[in-house]
């Protein structure tokens, strides 16, 4: 079957949670505590170790074969406007997000402030601190990198949401 890479997403979050209730299933039935006496055969809940194991083995071939799918599109897909794949953009957004954020507190800076590191010091020297770069070029980089990153999320998103790649599971 055909899916987008955001359809795939939604497929692997869903066989994850499938997973998940099944091992919780498990967690809750696979033991349980009688007082002496009990008819331990009334109150053991159900549980087949050899089915649940089944099940379990399905999920996660599910799952592996699902994330195969989305690695192989990742890997192989370049994202339009830029000259990467997929797994490339996926690197580069958070270094774009890491960098944006650097920028924004640089841009905020006054040139001069006075340093409050030592307020309260028993000192009649008042020290200040001030920036050693070009705050308009911070706040100039800033911009261009807000620009690129929003450009690399839409251009990622389109792609997600468009190009399809089979999974057989």
């Amino acid at each position: 079957m055909k899916y987008t890479s955001a359809e795939a997403a939604k497929l692997l979050r869903k066989l994850t949670e499938e997973k998940s209730a099944i091992l919780e299933l498990e967690s809750q039935s696979k033991e349980f505590v009688a007082s002496l006496g009990e008819d331990v055969e009334s109150i053991k809940p159900e549980y087949d170790y050899k089915q649940t194991q089944i099940k379990l083995d399905a999920v996660e071939k599910k799952i592996r074969t699902v994330k195969h799918a989305i690695n192989l599109f990742n890997a192989t897909h370049t994202v339009p406007g830029f000259n990467m794949t997929v797994d490339e953009m996926l690197v580069y957004i958070p270094m774009l997000t890491e960098r944006r954020n650097k920028l924004a507190e640089m841009k905020s800076k006054l040139p001069k402030t006075r340093d409050q590191s030592d307020f309260g010091r028993n000192s009649n020297i008042i020290d200040y601190r001030y920036a050693n770069y070009e705050i308009d070029a911070a706040a100039s980089d800033f911009e261009r990198i807000s620009d690129e990153l929003s450009r690399a999320q839409l251009a990622l998103d389109k792609l997600n949401g468009s190009e399809t790649f089979e999974i057989e599971i």
